[in-house]
C-alpha cells in the first residue's frame, strides 16, 4: 500500500526536490512502486516494459542480487580499511575479465566518481594536466566532469570550455566527419587526435590523457570504428598521456560478444584505465576503477593516501560477486548477442519500410536507430524521435531518445530482455511510424489546389493522425545524462502543431 497518491508524491517532490532533478514524461509522469525482470509496475500495477534501464543490468530486484545483500548486510557492513575477503575476492574475479596488465582496482561508488578518479590518476602519472574528449561526451555530473563533457558545458555558452580541454571529433560514420563512405575513417579521425596533440604541444600545454566511452552513448549510440583507438592509444602515449575507456554504460557483457565495450576493437587494444558503473551492483551504487600497477604506483608517490568510506565494502562487494555469477549463470552476454541480432534485424526491417529510419546500428543490447526526415542530407528527425517516445508510452513501453538532436531512438534494456520483448517493441514502433507517414501524406494533400483535392477522400473528420507534442524537446540543464533519456522535459512547451516531416 502507498502511503501517498501520485498526485501527493509529485506534490512533495515540487516542495522539497531541486527544481532542476527532472522526472520522466513531465506531463503525466509515471510512478513505479516496484520492478523485476525486465518490467517495472506503477501505482495501480500497469506493467512497463522498459528498454532503457541498463542500472538494473541483469533484471530489476533480481533475486540473486538481493539474497547476496541480504545475506552479507545481516553480517557486516564497514569501510575498507578492514580487511575482509568480499574486496579482494570481486577485485580478482573482476580483473580477470580485463586483459591482464589492467589488475589494480579503486572501489568508489557511482559512475562518476570513478572517471573523477581516473582523472586524478591520469594526471598524477606524469603531471600533465590536459584531457581530449569527444564531442558530444558525457562523463559524469562533478565539476571536474562537466569540464570534459561537451553535452553538457556546451549548454553553457562559448566560455564554458576549459583551456586545457580540448575536443576531438566524435567517430561517428553516419553524420560525423568522415563517413561510410570513407576508405578508412578509423585513421581519419585518429588524424583528428593527433593534429589536437601537436597543437596543443606548439603552446606548451601536455596532454594527460585522452577519455572516451567505448561507444558513445549520450553522443548518439556511436560505434567507433575499427582501428581508431589502437591509432589514438599510440598518438596520446607518445604525448606522455593514458587513454581512458569509460565503460560506465557498456561494460559487463552488453555488446554480447565481448565483456567489455573496448574489446570490440581487437586484441591489440588494451586502455590504461577503465572506469565502469551502472551494471557493476544491478541498481546498488557502486563503481570502479582499474588501472595498471605502474599507474597505481605513480597515484600513491603523490603522498596522500586515497581512502573511500562506502567504495568496496563488503555489501557492495557481495551484490558485484551476485551480478558476475547471474551474467556467467544465465548466459547474459549470450543472450544480449541472440536477442541484439534479433532486434538490430527487425529495426533493418523498419529500415527497409520507413523513410524516417535513416540509420540502424549497434551491438549485442547497445542499439540506435537514427530517424532522418531525408535520407540523402540525413536531416535529424528530433520532433519524431519524441513523439515516438510518447507513444511508446501510452503502449506502457519505456525508450529513450538522445544524441545531439535528441533524434536518436537508444535501447539499452535490462539483459534478460527477450525476443519476444523485442518483437512487441519494433511492432509498436512500426505502426507509429505508419501513422506518422499517413499523417504526412494526408497533410500534404491537404496542401494541394482544390481543383487537385477533389480527386480524392477527404477523413470524416478532416483532421490528421498526428497528434500535437505538448512536452519541451530541448536539452535538460542540470540532469545527468545516464539517467537523462527522451522522457526528461522541460517546464516550457512547445507550439501545439504538426510536426514537419
Amino acid at each position: 500500500m502507498e502511503m501517498y497518491s501520485k498526485a501527493e508524491t509529485l506534490e512533495l517532490r515540487k516542495k522539497h526536490i531541486g527544481p532542476s532533478c527532472k522526472v520522466f514524461f513531465a506531463k503525466d509522469p509515471i510512478k513505479i512502486v516496484c520492478a523485476r525482470g525486465q518490467y517495472m509496475f506503477d501505482e495501480n500495477g500497469e506493467k512497463y516494459l522498459d528498454c532503457i534501464n541498463n542500472v538494473a543490468h541483469v533484471g530489476h530486484s533480481h533475486p540473486d542480487v538481493v539474497k547476496a545483500a541480504v545475506k552479507q548486510m545481516e553480517l557486516l557492513n564497514t569501510n575498507s580499511r578492514f580487511l575482509h575477503d568480499n574486496l579482494v575476492q570481486y577485485a580478482k574475479r573482476l580483473t580477470a575479465t580485463l586483459p591482464e596488465p589492467l589488475s589494480v582496482c579503486y572501489f568508489v561508488n557511482s559512475g562518476s566518481e570513478a572517471n573523477d578518479l581516473a582523472l586524478r590518476l591520469a594526471r598524477q602519472y606524469r603531471g600533465h594536466q590536459d584531457v581530449i574528449t569527444l564531442d558530444h561526451a558525457y562523463h559524469g555530473h562533478v565539476t571536474s566532469l562537466i569540464d570534459i563533457s561537451p553535452y553538457k558545458f556546451n549548454q553553457l555558452g562559448k566560455e564554458a570550455k576549459k583551456e586545457f580541454v580540448h575536443v576531438a571529433p566524435s567517430p561517428d560514420i553516419y553524420r560525423g566527419k568522415y563517413r561510410d563512405d570513407h576508405p578508412d575513417p578509423g585513421s581519419a579521425y585518429a588524424d583528428d587526435v593527433k593534429k589536437i596533440i601537436e597543437e596543443a604541444q606548439k603552446n606548451g600545454r601536455k596532454i594527460a590523457a585522452f577519455i572516451a566511452e567505448s561507444m558513445q552513448s549520450c553522443g548518439g549510440q556511436v560505434i567507433p570504428p575499427a582501428g581508431y583507438f589502437q591509432k589514438v592509444a599510440d598518438a596520446v602515449h607518445k604525448a606522455g598521456g593514458v587513454f581512458i575507456a569509460d565503460e560506465v554504460q557498456v561494460g559487463f557483457g552488453r555488446v554480447g560478444k565481448k565483456f567489455w565495450g573496448f574489446q570490440l576493437q581487437g586484441e591489440d587494444f588494451v586502455p590504461d584505465i577503465v572506469t565502469m558503473g551502472k551494471p557493476i551492483g544491478n541498481g546498488h551504487p557502486m563503481s570502479c576503477v582499474v588501472t595498471t600497477r605502474e599507474i597505481a604506483e605513480a597515484f600513491g608517490a603523490c603522498g596522500l593516501e586515497y581512502f573511500n568510506t562506502f567504495g568496496g565494502n563488503p555489501v557492495s562487494c557481495a551484490i558485484g560477486l551476485a551480478v558476475l555469477d547471474v551474467i556467467e549463470k544465465e548466459d547474459l552476454q549470450g543472450n544480449a548477442t541472440r536477442v541484439g541480432n534479433y532486434l538490430t534485424g527487425l529495426l533493418k526491417e523498419q529500415k527497409e519500410k520507413h523513410p524516417l529510419v535513416g540509420d540502424v546500428r549497434g551491438v549485442g543490447l547497445f542499439v540506435g536507430v537514427d530517424l532522418v526526415k531525408d535520407r540523402q542530407k540525413r536531416t535529424p528527425a528530433t520532433a519524431e524521435a519524441q513523439h515516438i517516445i510518447y507513444k511508446l508510452k501510452e503502449q506502457r513501453i519505456l525508450l529513450s531518445a538522445d544524441g545531439p538532436y535528441r533524434n536518436i531512438l537508444k535501447f539499452k534494456p535490462p539483459m534478460c530482455f527477450t525476443m519476444e520483448d523485442a518483437k512487441f517493441v519494433v511492432d509498436q514502433i512500426d505502426e507509429i511510424l505508419t501513422d506518422l507517414e499517413d499523417s504526412t501524406i494526408n497533410r500534404t494533400r491537404d496542401e494541394l489546389p482544390t481543383s487537385i483535392q477533389s480527386k480524392r477522400k477527404m477523413p470524416p473528420d478532416g483532421s490528421s493522425q498526428l497528434e500535437c507534442i505538448n512536452e519541451s524537446i530541448s536539452h535538460i540543464n542540470g540532469s545527468a545524462c545516464r539517467q537523462k533519456n527522451g522522457f526528461y522535459a522541460e517546464n516550457n512547451t512547445v507550439p501545439c502543431k504538426r510536426i514537419r516531416t
